[in-house]
């Protein structure tokens, strides 16, 4: 399984589809645990691009702040479960919260 998580100055950003990179961290499906973290650029901004995009790298999940209905949407057609709401924080820390059951996610801080 492998996680995106759109990135701003190491952490989590609240708006993905502005981010400057993703971390794309592999985790094994049995342990839970991170098997390997790739850092990459994010392409330019381009509404719809992200889904694709993110799919084309293997991402099954992406853990974001805030995402819009029509993106969450996009990402599912991908096939790619969404967690939104999730705090600014290490992608290392908000993946081994996750598979914890102890990630605190607010609310979905993106209305468009």
């Amino acid at each position: 399984m492998k996680i995106a998580i759109p990135l701003a100055e190491g952490k989590l950003t609240a708006h993905f589809g502005h981010c400057a990179g993703f971390a794309i961290i592999e985790v094994d499906d049995q342990t839970k645990k991170i098997i390997m973290r790739e850092d990459i650029p994010a392409p330019p901004h381009q509404p719809g691009l992200l889904p694709p995009w993110l799919a084309e790298r293997g991402a099954t999940m992406i853990i974001a702040g805030g995402m819009g209905q029509r993106a969450q949407q996009l990402f599912a057609e991908q096939g790619i479960q969404v967690v939104v709401g999730a705090p600014a924080e290490s992608p290392e820390k908000l993946i081994t919260e996750y598979f914890a059951g102890t990630l605190q996610t607010g609310e979905n801080i993106c209305d468009h």
